[in-house]
């Protein structure tokens, strides 16, 4: 098997001529521009997902192979989930924030992660609209890279607890959550699509903080994976309220429960001011 620089070579060229791809779409210049709009459950579904999936499946199994390796998709996953087994696992999203690039706002973005033992040991998160990828392996550092070169990322965390800014969605919004964002200690916001465009403003130092908390519906595991492992190599933390960090490939596709990110100091005291919050939330339904 490929070591891992190897392998990472080949998801940074694979992100790039995804990127590519979506480009076309997104402004318009392939033959047929037709996005072909359908919804699963709710969620829109666009011919460039389908097409960006199809691309990055099939360039990762023709150098790597089916051997050493599962492949989970957004848009294939029913096919190809049962592989719980497998120890290194790839978890992809073709498209993540398809409402974003339906709307034309600039927020989406593509994960490709490869998970070892339940945890991603290699990330490449690609912005197609700022031209530029996000890369990192585990204990390796996390990168960004445009078209005419490539620089480490390091956080700084040097802001007070109140002037940190929080990234937040602009369509997925459920009353817990705004309730949550309401009476943190910091309340500058950000509002940016798609997860991993959201832990890109982190990186590139515009926002500080990124919260999930799951309702009727789950971030999936190809949601998080990438941007994860950006952002932590970078020096940030991504963990649930209580601190235990993400698991992927397990035999549930869905991150349940709260999760935060950030860049700052404050990250435990953040988790544990939100899960204050939110209890007390909770007590006063109850009564």
């Amino acid at each position: 098997m490929k070591d891992l620089e190897e392998i990472l070579a080949i998801a940074r060229d694979v992100g790039w001529k995804a990127a590519d791809i979506l480009h076309s779409y997104y402004h318009g210049t392939v033959k047929d521009p037709d996005l072909q709009v359908q919804y699963k459950q709710n969620e829109p579904v666009t011919i460039a997902d389908v097409t960006v999936s199809q691309y990055i499946l099939q360039r990762l199994q023709a150098a790597l192979g089916n051997e050493n390796f599962a492949y989970i998709s957004e848009e294939t996953y029913k096919s190809q989930f049962h592989q719980e087994n497998s120890q290194l696992v790839w978890v992809i999203d073709p498209l993540d924030g398809t409402r974003d690039f339906i709307d034309k706002t600039g927020d989406y973005a593509i994960h490709i992660a490869l998970v070892k033992n339940h945890r991603p040991i290699l990330a490449v998160v690609a912005v197609p609209e700022a031209e530029k990828i996000y890369y990192a392996t585990k204990d390796g550092g996390t990168f960004m890279e445009t078209p005419k070169a490539s620089v480490p990322v390091k956080l700084l965390a040097d802001k007070k607890i109140e002037d940190l800014t929080l990234v937040v969605s602009r369509s997925h919004r459920n009353e817990r959550l705004n309730h949550l964002l309401q009476h943190l200690p910091c309340q500058n916001q950000k509002s940016v699509g798609s997860v991993g465009c959201k832990i890109a403003t982190i990186l590139e130092q515009q926002a500080d903080i990124y919260i999930s908390i799951s309702g009727k519906s789950a971030p999936k595991d190809w949601d998080i994976a990438a941007p994860e492992l950006i952002l932590t190599e970078a020096g940030g933390k991504f963990t649930h309220f209580d601190g235990s960090l993400l698991q992927y490939n397990t035999n549930d596709i869905n991150q349940w429960g709260s999760l935060l990110a950030s860049s700052s100091k404050y990250h435990q005291v953040l988790c544990q001011e939100a899960q204050k919050i939110l209890s007390e939330l909770d007590n006063i339904k109850e009564v």
